[in-house]
């Protein structure tokens, strides 16, 4: 599918995670409903390892719905049972097949984008993971041959074993991988934030892109996550809060919205809300309304 709008140059995409119950149609929808610019979706159930294979109907649908609609980018993410860091071969194996099956779905609904938790070790160690997670992305690669698709790797938390808490893991796998060139980076904030990177102050900030730039390349950037924080700086735990609520409170994302690096880019909510969606609407016009307060940040190079 050909883009619908041209690409917006003057900000970034606000936008949020959606559901597809009742066919992934019904997160454009959704979408549509609280002014998203972007989306992000499970291409199945997040939960199971089987699914229905889409339909030549489902597919139509949802193109349909996506053209007809308001949002103008759609992203993917990866099901929470898959471990491409796994050193058990037989758990390995079927998350690369998952994957393979995910990378499919989204080729045929013209998702271009593919975010990914990288993996966890499971007490095989941070170098065996690594190495293992980029020859997972080599048996994946293989599989998806010529594919638009590209896999985004996610910051993480570090909660457990998992992998990608700091950018130098992102890095390793990306230089590790046959085909790194096909990878692409999602920068998750409440992640980063657990992980020990300090959004909170102007100079935390751009500390944190600076040494993202050093390590991975703000060029690969492809996606955020825009989630606050339940717990505090560096407590390797994996939870989300309504942003304004949590102990990265507002500045951050003051700032990410307006920084003239990112416009263009999806970033989408993660954040706790109810069946009406009130929260995703609250926090797309508190964010929206952050826009153009540009004082001090930093330029586009």
């Amino acid at each position: 599918m050909e883009p619908r709008k041209k690409k917006p140059v003057d900000r970034p995409l606000l936008g949020a995670h959606m559901s597809i119950a009742g066919g992934v149609h019904n997160a454009l929808h959704a979408g549509d409903s609280v002014g998203c610019e972007a989306i992000q979706i499970f291409t199945k159930s997040s939960r199971q390892w089987a699914s229905a294979p889409l339909s030549e109907d489902g597919v139509r649908t949802f193109r349909d719905a996506w053209k007809a609609g308001g949002v103008h980018t759609v992203m993917a993410h990866d099901s929470y049972l898959l471990n491409l860091g796994a050193p058990d071969r037989e758990l390995r194996q079927k998350s690369v097949t998952a994957f393979v099956d995910e990378m499919e779905r989204c080729e045929a609904l013209d998702i271009p984008c593919l975010i990914a938790h990288p993996g966890a070790h499971t007490g095989a160690g941070e170098q065996a993971g690594l190495r293992t997670i980029a020859r997972s992305l080599d048996a994946i690669h293989r599989r998806c041959t010529g594919f638009k698709v590209h896999v985004a790797l996610e910051i993480t938390a570090g909660q457990g074993t998992n992998l990608g808490y700091r950018f130098e893991h992102i890095r390793n796998i990306i230089d590790s991988a046959r085909e790194g060139d096909r990878l692409r980076v999602c920068f998750d904030t409440q992640h980063a934030f657990a992980a020990g990177y300090d959004l909170r102050t102007r100079e935390g900030y751009e500390r944190t892109f600076t040494e993202f730039d050093d390590a991975i390349g703000i060029k690969l950037l492809a996606a955020f996550h825009l989630n606050d924080s339940k717990k505090e700086l560096d407590c390797r735990v994996d939870r989300h809060e309504i942003i304004g609520k949590g102990h990265l409170d507002l500045e951050p994302f003051r700032m990410l919205v307006n920084d003239e690096r990112f416009f263009g880019l999806p970033m989408c909510l993660e954040t706790p809300k109810g069946k009406d969606l009130k929260e995703d609407r609250e926090t797309l016009d508190l964010l929206r309304s952050f826009q153009g307060e540009t004082s001090g940040l930093p330029r586009a190079r």
